[in-house]
C-alpha cells in the first residue's frame, strides 16, 4: 500500500499505467508508439463503463482490500495529519495542512473510483473461455504487418497485473478487433495514423 501522503491522483495513475486511459500498461514499448497504434481508449467513455468492468479473482480481491484499507486505515491517518497540521497555525501559509488535504482529496477520488467499479465488476475466468480464444483475461502475443518483432498484451481492465506483460483494453480499437479471434487470424483496426494490421500469433490465459 502506498503511502498516504504519496497517494497519486487516480487519473494520473490511468496515464502512468494505460496511455489515454487505453489501458495500456508496462514499460517494454516505446511510448511514442501507443498513442499512434491506437492502444487507448476515451477517459470519459471508460469511466462510463467502469460499472460493467470485468475482472480476475485476484485483482477483485486486491481492490477490494485496498478499497477496506483506504477507507479505515487511510482515513484515519489522514484526519491525524490533518489535525497535527492545524496544530502548526496560520492555515493560509501551512504547507503540511494543504498538502494533507491535497492527499485527502485523491485519496477520496481513489475511494470513489474503486467503490464505482467493485459496485458492478464481474469475475472472469480466462480458463473457463473457448480454447484458444481472446478474450478478457487472455494473453496474446502480436505481430504488427511490416514488423518482425512481437509484443505480448494482457486484455483487460486498467487495474489487472501481469508481470511482465503490457494491459489492453477490451474496449480499446486494437482490443474491440482481437476479441473472438484466433492464432493465425489476422485482424485491422483504425488508429490514429491509420489503419493497422496485426498477426494474432498465440492465444494463452
Amino acid at each position: 500500500m502506498r503511502s498516504i501522503n504519496n497517494y497519486d491522483d487516480p487519473a494520473e495513475d490511468v496515464h502512468d499505467a494505460n496511455v489515454s486511459d487505453g489501458e495500456v500498461g508496462g514499460t517494454d514499448h516505446d511510448p511514442n508508439s501507443l498513442p499512434r497504434r491506437g492502444l487507448g481508449v476515451n477517459c470519459r467513455a471508460s469511466l462510463v463503463a467502469m460499472a460493467g468492468t470485468q475482472l480476475t479473482q485476484d485483482t477483485l480481491d486486491r481492490l477490494s482490500a485496498e478499497l477496506e484499507d483506504l477507507k479505515t486505515r487511510g482515513r484515519v491517518d489522514i484526519a491525524r495529519a490533518i489535525e497535527a497540521a492545524r496544530a502548526l497555525g496560520d492555515l493560509s501559509e501551512n504547507g503540511d495542512y494543504h498538502a494533507a488535504k491535497d492527499a485527502q482529496g485523491k485519496m477520496e477520488s481513489r475511494i470513489r473510483q474503486l467503490q464505482g467499479m467493485l459496485e458492478g465488476a464481474t469475475v472472469v475466468d480466462a480458463s473457463s473461455a473457448p480454447e484458444g480464444e481472446v478474450t478478457t483475461g487472455t494473453v496474446v502475443a502480436l505481430r504488427y504487418e511490416g514488423d518482425d518483432d512481437l509484443e505480448r498484451f494482457l486484455i483487460g481492465s486498467i487495474e489487472e497485473r501481469r508481470e511482465g506483460v503490457s494491459v489492453i483494453s477490451p474496449a480499446s480499437p486494437l482490443g474491440q478487433a482481437l476479441v473472438g479471434h484466433r492464432a493465425g487470424d489476422s485482424v485491422e483496426y483504425e488508429a490514429p495514423s491509420g489503419k493497422l494490421k496485426v498477426d494474432v500469433v498465440e492465444v494463452g490465459a
